[in-house]
């Protein structure tokens, strides 16, 4: 082969790759429905590295799914009104919200049994483990507080006040981000010092839930309540752009490897599928059909599949949220 057509090559290869999401063969469709069943409804869902296990907050339970075989392998019971789940893999442990109890339970990954409670603040929601001190954070919706939890111990070690109601946090770049819905702002903590340090306007966003990072490009993702996701340099909080999505966001993803941030939107039943052509610059790629109600959702960094929760719905009273249909629940997984 000439130079010249090894230098052409080159070019078109990099131009296909600037390009970024180009072709529509890599766009994510439906892959299968696992079902779960049961009473209630749901919040967060969170996928446990390397061991393809799908770990999902239901009602007074947390569910766990075996991703290998697409099927319930558990359900650990114990718990009132369960939020989110965080894993601290230098113990094993996974850390469960308890937000109507005030409590966060302890869970041993090896048994999957329930085996401490541990006392935090008031309805207890977002909870993350934080690789820089190795501690878990549990945040307190109503108290406007994080418990500090170290979890050799399974003891709270400091408790650190917000200047807001937080709602989905994540850990990255040394510190935790908390999105505070009741402000339109995001927290920055410190780890070290364990205090908020930098407290960022969320230009255009109202009641931010959904959370996200980009560690490479140091961006965070906050879905926002009026069909948005805006976008924070999270090295010193600068507006970066904002992108619409789509109404009933409770939560966010982002795919470092694709370079993909999600939006799951749960009152128009599909997820906006966005692109980052540069750290500066999103491109809405696809809009993915899901169903009504599936407004969380959780990444296997793996494999890239996507999971969603849902169900079918009572018919709506006005001013109430529609209740789930017993035994519909499921999980919905896609894949590109």
């Amino acid at each position: 082969m000439t130079n010249f057509k090894v230098l052409l090559l080159s070019f078109f290869s990099l131009y296909i790759t600037s390009q970024g999401w180009a072709a529509s063969a890599s766009e994510y469709h439906h892959i299968t429905d696992i079902k779960i069943g049961g009473k209630g409804g749901w919040d967060a869902l969170t996928v446990e590295p390397k061991t393809h296990r799908l770990f999902v907050s239901h009602a007074d339970r947390v569910v766990v799914i075996d991703l290998q075989k697409n099927s319930v392998i558990k359900e650990i019971s114990g718990m009132l009104g369960v939020h989110c789940i965080a894993f601290a893999q230098s113990v094993y442990k996974a850390f469960v919200t308890g937000g109507k109890e005030g409590a966060v339970t302890v869970i041993d990954l090896k048994t999957l049994e329930a085996k401490t409670k541990i006392k935090v603040g008031e309805n207890p929601d977002a909870i993350v483990f934080d690789p820089r001190s190795g501690e878990i954070y549990a945040f307190n919706a109503n108290s406007s507080s994080v418990s500090v939890i170290d979890p050799a111990s399974e003891k709270v070690t400091q408790t650190i006040t917000l200047p807001g109601k937080p709602e989905f946090a994540i850990a990255g770049l040394g510190a935790v981000f908390v999105n505070l819905e009741d402000k339109n702002e995001l927290a920055r903590i410190d780890t070290k010092k364990h205090k908020v340090d930098q407290t960022w306007p969320l230009e255009g966003c109202e009641s931010p839930s959904g959370i996200a990072i980009d560690q490479k490009h140091e961006r965070i993702f906050s879905a926002c309540e009026n069909e948005k996701m805006v976008v924070t340099n999270a090295r010193n909080g600068k507006f970066v752009a904002t992108i619409a999505t789509g109404p009933g966001t409770d939560g966010a993803e982002f795919d470092s490897a694709l370079e993909l941030a999600f939006s799951p939107n749960g009152k128009s039943g599909d997820v906006t599928v966005i692109h980052e052509d540069s750290p500066d610059k999103f491109t809405v790629v696809q809009r993915l059909k899901t169903q009504v109600g599936a407004r969380t959702i959780a990444l296997d960094s793996e494999d890239h599949h996507l999971y969603l929760p849902t169900a079918n719905f009572e018919p709506s009273v006005k001013g109430e949220r529609p209740k789930p249909v017993d035994d519909s629940q499921k999980i919905m997984s896609f894949g590109n």
